[in-house]
């Protein structure tokens, strides 16, 4: 995966006004106010009044969910299993739709719109274009600007640390664990050196003897800070300390360091 991928464009739609509410099911009432009526591009709908921070009613991820519209009039009906809400306005309503997107933290500026770059998720993306970049597992958003593109920079630890622009355009994450881990270790099964391939600029230890010898492993998110009693190196991850090869038995417990005397 190279560049920024395509973002999708999602609404929220808000209706607002007098309305009925029935809720069939396991919650069943009818309710009529002035009310707020929001659907999420997940198709869950919300209904909230003038009261309290929960909605009065609502239903998420509907598996069915139809608005029939005419003039200023709505009646929205969504229904997942057993339940159904409907929302009937009883007099002209007010009714929009705005882009919606995934909040996230924000991490700069994006140099093609100059609007704001937000990490949600596993991606930077951009509330002003159509700009997203996927980020590797564990990566961490710096506050620096890549000198090439002047998008956020990013740390990931894959063997070493590394530091990239989050568009792999720029700076390939597989081409900078090859030019660190090529070769360093060795093949637990045929002893030939293990080489960094790669999928999609996702990077793999394989060995060289291939396709004599098909061993291969992923590397964990993390440096390597020491070796396993199998031969294979151990890396210090978010979650521990394991060995290179996630089946491996013999566990790395780092020696237990003692004061001594002069």
């Amino acid at each position: 995966m190279t560049g920024p991928l395509p973002r999708v464009t999602e609404t929220i739609r808000l209706f607002a006004g007098d309305c009925t509410v029935v809720f069939e099911g396991d919650r069943e009432r009818t309710q009529r106010g002035y009310v707020v009526v929001v659907v999420k591009p997940d198709r869950t709908v919300l209904v909230h009044d003038a009261g309290g921070y929960q909605p009065v009613a609502w239903l998420t991820r509907a598996d069915d969910l139809t608005t029939e519209t005419e003039g200023d009039s709505f009646a929205l009906t969504a229904r997942s299993g057993e339940q159904t809400l409907r929302v009937v306005s009883e007099a002209p309503t007010g009714r929009r739709e705005y882009p919606a997107t995934e909040a996230g933290v924000p991490v700069g500026d994006c140099p093609d719109c100059g609007d704001a770059l937000v990490r949600a998720g596993g991606e930077v993306t951009c509330l002003g274009c159509d700009a997203a970049y996927g980020l590797p597992a564990g990566a961490k958003v710096l506050d620096s600007a890549c000198e090439d593109c002047g998008l956020p920079t990013m740390r990931v630890e894959r063997g070493e640390s590394f530091e990239l622009c989050v568009d792999w355009r720029c700076d390939s994450l597989a081409d900078a664990v090859a030019d660190a881990l090529h070769g360093r270790w060795d093949c637990p099964d045929c002893g030939e050196p293990l080489g960094v391939v790669s999928r999609g600029n996702r990077p793999f230890l394989g060995c060289e003897a291939y396709p004599d010898c098909e061993t291969t492993f992923s590397i964990p998110a993390g440096e390597a800070v020491g070796e396993c009693p199998c031969g294979l190196p151990v890396f210090e991850t978010a979650a521990g300390r394991r060995c290179l090869d996630g089946t491996c038995d013999r566990y790395y417990e780092a020696p237990v360091e003692t004061e001594t005397g002069p």
